[in-house]
């Protein structure tokens, strides 16, 4: 897949896979051209070659509104949720695509996935915690059990503390689900620790691809690519 802004090319023919019950991390420097790859697969950029397909049909010309009704979820890096409604009003508008009568259903059973929602249900999201957060925008971005689930950068923002937390007791919980989960981070050493496999972007291309296991073998691999766009790896604790 290739995409860009106008005639700048920003992403040259990347060719990445996400299985069913997979969490695959897309890693890289600033300005490496992961969200330009993010705003492509959900539709926001014109494909400019290639194809995008999920589930073996190709949604390469399917604007960004028909993703979502044909598979696509995404979390984005800000205003993932709505703030001044209450956690269950948050579900109930993830869920605008279902018909009424699943609504309810559904939002009971992003709670009974996620128990800590459940005791926040009428709490207004601006008052959540940061992990708590997170946890209210991607129930509600699963609210329409989309094939795919995009979740952009994450633990951006967040205390290293909190940000294993959301990776290790939400997103893998997502994944052990059967859910496919592309995720772009930063915190790369945490990333590959609920990975299961992983691809490295650097200057608009795959320089790496492997499984989370070895990529957290090929360190000295990932500094240098890392260095080289002109970033450094942001460490699992600090």
């Amino acid at each position: 897949m290739s995409f860009g802004y106008g005639s700048l090319k920003v992403v040259d023919e990347v060719s990445i896979r996400v299985g069913k019950g997979e969490t695959v991390v897309l890693l890289g420097p600033n300005g490496a051209g992961k969200s330009t790859l993010v705003k492509g697969l959900i539709g926001q950029l014109r494909l400019r070659s290639g194809s995008v397909s999920l589930d073996g049909v190709d949604i390469s010309k399917a604007s960004a509104p028909d993703r979502v009704r044909l598979g696509v979820g995404y979390v984005p890096q800000i205003r993932d949720v709505f703030p001044t409604l209450t956690v269950w009003e948050n579900l109930g508008m993830g869920g605008y695509l279902l018909p009424r009568d699943e609504v309810r259903g559904r939002a009971e059973a992003m709670l009974e996935l996620f128990p800590a929602l459940a005791k926040l249900r009428r709490r207004r999201a601006g008052t959540l915690s940061g992990g708590e957060r997170k946890m209210l925008a991607i129930g509600r971005a699963m609210m329409t059990k989309p094939e795919l689930l995009i979740l952009d950068e994450p633990t951006s923002n967040l205390a290293p503390g909190v940000a294993r937390t959301v990776l290790h007791e939400v997103v893998a919980k997502v994944r052990d689900a059967g859910q496919a989960v592309l995720m772009v981070e930063q915190r790369v050493e945490m990333a590959l620790e609920v990975a299961s496999f992983g691809y490295v972007l650097a200057q608009g291309q795959v320089r790496l691809e492997s499984s989370a296991e070895e990529l957290r073998d090929s360190e000295d691999k990932l500094s240098e690519l890392f260095f080289s766009g002109g970033a450094t790896m942001v460490p699992a604790v600090g």
